[in-house]
């Protein structure tokens, strides 16, 4: 039986522009990306990114716009300009090389409510889930085994079928409690990678920093990509 891809889960942390970029490296790397957001979520992408979410009629161009440079909405629009800065990485659909080449990925969107979503179940196979930022709540709720939607149970799957899961709390300072969980997590088997960008790589602009991130996330899934220079590596 052939995989369903990689489950993308978005939550209300701060840390928003993890997820996007996460999504477009993913796709432009060929991945099927099985996609959930959760409502705080939306909130965030609108306050962080300027981008307008519509759970109920979504669509991959609220996440991925095709003209966010010119786009008034869209504080992206702010920050494209510096992601394309850097000189070992850049916004991929904006690079009109990776831009045209095939074959791309494809974006499955879920409701966050579908309990009918194949990733509710375990007999849809996975290369495994990331849930990019990811909430206090949302790794509270995962800690406890308390399903209360779709992110909650795909992550609950994952987890029962000893399937690659990471978490990326972007959250600080750390209360006891939320260190708790993430122990209780990591022993479970779950990657809990915080969204702390190293500076070893000698980061000049905001993109270097967020691929960083980015970069460690796609390692764990095992997704090849050139978003940043390894330690050891010529400068």
């Amino acid at each position: 039986m052939p995989n369903s891809g990689i489950v993308l889960a978005i939550t209300g942390a701060s840390g928003a522009i993890y997820a996007v970029r996460l999504l477009e490296v993913l796709v432009a790397a060929g991945k099927t990306v099985q996609l959930t957001i959760s409502p705080a979520a939306t909130e965030v992408l609108h306050h962080e990114l300027g981008l307008k979410v519509d759970l109920d009629n979504f669509q991959t161009s609220d996440l991925l716009p095709k003209d966010d440079l010119t786009s008034d909405d869209s504080k992206l629009r702010l920050m494209r300009p510096k992601l394309h800065a850097s000189t070992h990485s850049s916004s991929v659909f904006s690079d009109s090389e990776i831009l045209h080449r095939a074959p791309l990925g494809e974006v499955i969107y879920h409701h966050y409510r579908d309990y009918q979503a194949s990733i509710a179940s375990g007999s849809a196979l996975t290369e495994g889930m990331v849930i990019c930022p990811c909430s206090g709540g949302t790794l509270a709720a995962i800690a406890t085994g308390q399903s209360q939607n779709l992110i909650h149970r795909a992550a609950d799957v994952h987890l029962k079928e000893r399937r690659k899961l990471i978490l990326v709390p972007r959250e600080t300072p750390l209360s006891s409690i939320a260190l708790g969980n993430m122990k209780t997590l990591a022993d479970a088997g779950v990657v809990i990678l915080p969204a702390m960008p190293g500076y070893y790589h000698n980061p000049t602009t905001m993109q270097d920093l967020i691929d960083f991130v980015v970069a460690r996330i796609c390692d764990q899934l095992g997704v090849s990509h050139q978003l940043m220079k390894r330690w050891g590596t010529a400068q």
